[in-house]
């Protein structure tokens, strides 16, 4: 139990020092963002042009799955394009660039990169596919009133704040995360991990993918998890999937989502999300 406490504390301490000056930092970024600016870039009548407006409005908005309904709604409101409103729904989740960066410091820069490149393609794809499919038939005529987008300035009073607040809506889901990692670490027996998780099955992958959701992990959590399972021989792919679907979707947002669309959109989300899992998982399983 020794091991264990020792390694929490490490975990723990590393994650939230990391996560203060990268969240501090950004928060001093985003005072120079036109937000207005980027709306009136995502109603735009080039959809291509739009939708990478839409991946970039998702990586500088650090929000969990649930947290993202209020900005969809409101972009419904305003007449976004739905693929559009969908690129960022899938996006935004799970392209938080401060979690991003911890990413790239704990499990590396190249599978970061990796892991960016494939979420936003895959975003984008099933962004328009499903417009195309005529998903948006089964959005609801649903109104959320109090919901306003204000132009910041570069404040660091302002960046603190908003670091604090964010580090108390995180510091739970940090906490959890170095927890059950420490406890992976110091208790679950590596060759146990190895054999059962390690090699190269690819029914892991989906089965991974459909695990992650109703597990409901934030990025946050999921980091330190997943740099334990890894360290302690598990496969890659995996450990990729599970963090996208447990980013991606949660049982919380499905149920905040069902207030905003018809069943058949829901459905097709989970689908969706679980789909963007598996893919990802099999892509760092082939590298």
């Amino acid at each position: 139990m020794v091991d264990v406490l020792k390694s929490f504390l490490f975990i723990a301490f590393e994650l939230l020092v990391l996560f203060f000056f990268i969240s501090f930092i950004i928060g001093l970024v985003q005072g120079y963002i036109p937000y207005e600016k980027i709306e009136s870039k995502l109603a735009g009548k080039n959809k291509l042009i739009a939708a990478f407006f839409a991946l970039f409005f998702a990586f500088i908005t650090p929000f969990c799955s649930c947290s993202t309904i209020p900005f969809v709604v409101n972009m419904l409101r305003n007449k976004i394009p739905f693929s559009i409103v969908m690129v960022f729904l899938f996006a935004s989740p799970v392209l938080d660039p401060t979690i991003l960066t911890i990413m790239g410091v704990v499990l590396g820069w190249k599978v970061t990169i990796i892991y960016i490149v494939i979420t936003a393609i895959l975003s984008l794809i099933i962004g328009f596919a499903l417009e195309a499919l005529g998903f948006e038939r089964f959005v609801k005529n649903v109104m959320i009133s109090g919901f306003e987008t204000k132009t910041k300035t570069f404040d660091i009073r302002f960046a603190l704040t908003e670091t604090m607040n964010l580090m108390k809506s995180v510091f739970p889901y940090l906490l959890i995360g170095a927890a059950i990692g420490a406890v992976i670490h110091g208790l679950v027996p590596t060759e146990w991990i190895a054999t059962w998780f390690g090699h190269d099955a690819w029914w892991l992958i989906p089965i991974a993918a459909i695990v992650g959701i109703p597990l409901y992990i934030r990025l946050s959590s999921m980091i330190p998890i997943s740099q334990v399972l890894i360290l302690k021989g598990m496969a890659l792919g995996p450990v990729m999937a599970m963090m996208i679907s447990s980013a991606g979707a949660s049982l919380p947002e499905v149920v905040l989502l069902k207030s905003i669309f018809k069943k058949e959109l829901v459905i097709a989300f989970v689908v969706s999300v679980i789909s963007m899992s598996t893919i990802s998982g099999f892509v760092f399983y082939l590298i």
